[in-house]
């Protein structure tokens, strides 16, 4: 099979992977411009490629496993890899990247009248590319894979299908913790990578009417939308337990970052303050 009906038997394979990346590509254009999508994407993606490549063959970074190949002809791979897992990581780092954001970001002061809908947050350079900014991401970059793996693992029993093997089973449900020290690895690197570049290109035009918080927004919606997608598998093949631990683990994040946008939690300081 040729290389463009491979690559099109993988978008008709697995199209929920390509919709959030097409999601990516959008948010991210409308947050960052396309001359730092682009870097970002292929920044992430080659660093996710090299750690996979690397840890199939020396356990290092994610720890030992290896792709069975059971969908070689199906979709298509890079060496032993296939061109859909490593593309995964650059829209969850893009999603982490914004929900890193909205907890970390300045409020915009201003002096309109009206109550926003959400605090509109200042994209502030030094702030977004910060060793705050870059642990954070990477910190809640992991911890999502800590509820996609499991399920992933169990694709045999979905539609992803059984194409990989820990060769060690892990304590997390059959995932070894050293694939998420991998996952907050390639984080770090990417990031690291990526974050003196934003500071060398043109600065960004400031977005209008405190419309940085509605584009961080839609990054954060690829976040939820990957949690909603996976959790939703993990209860339809019956693994109420990791489920529920999926759910109880986001919900502090997600109550204190809804408290955040909506000025709830100016408010409660204020009063405070005030009494």
């Amino acid at each position: 099979m040729g290389f463009f009906a491979l690559f099109l038997n993988t978008v008709l394979l697995r199209p929920y992977v390509f919709i959030f990346v097409a999601a990516f590509l959008f948010a991210s254009i409308q947050l960052l411009g396309w001359s730092r999508t682009w870097r970002f994407w292929l920044i992430s993606w080659t660093t996710a490629f090299v750690c996979e490549f690397s840890s199939t063959r020396t356990g290092i970074p994610f720890g030992w496993y290896h792709y069975n190949g059971s969908t070689v002809g199906q979709e298509l791979y890079i060496s032993n890899i296939p061109f859909m897992a490593t593309i995964s990581f650059s829209y969850l780092l893009y999603a982490s990247y914004c929900l890193t954001h909205c907890v970390l970001l300045p409020v915009e002061h201003s002096s309109a009248p009206t109550q926003p809908s959400v605090m509109p947050l200042r994209f502030d350079l030094a702030v977004r590319t910060g060793w705050p900014a870059l642990m954070l991401t990477a910190v809640l970059f992991a911890l999502v894979d800590v509820v996609i793996d499991p399920v992933a693992l169990r694709g045999d029993r979905w539609f992803l299908g059984k194409i990989y093997d820990y060769l060690d089973p892990g304590i997390h449900f059959g995932v070894p913790l050293t694939n998420y020290l991998g996952w907050f690895a390639v984080g770090v690197i990417s990031l690291a990578i990526y974050f003196p570049i934003d500071r060398r290109l043109p600065p960004l035009q400031p977005h209008t009417n405190g419309s940085t918080t509605h584009r961080l927004l839609l990054g954060v919606g690829i976040y939820y939308a990957v949690l909603v997608f996976i959790i939703s598998v993990t209860f339809w093949i019956g693994e109420w337990h990791l489920g529920i631990s999926g759910l109880l683990m986001y919900l502090p994040l997600t109550v204190w970052v809804f408290l955040r946008l909506t000025g709830f939690s100016r408010s409660l300081y204020k009063s405070a303050v005030a009494e």
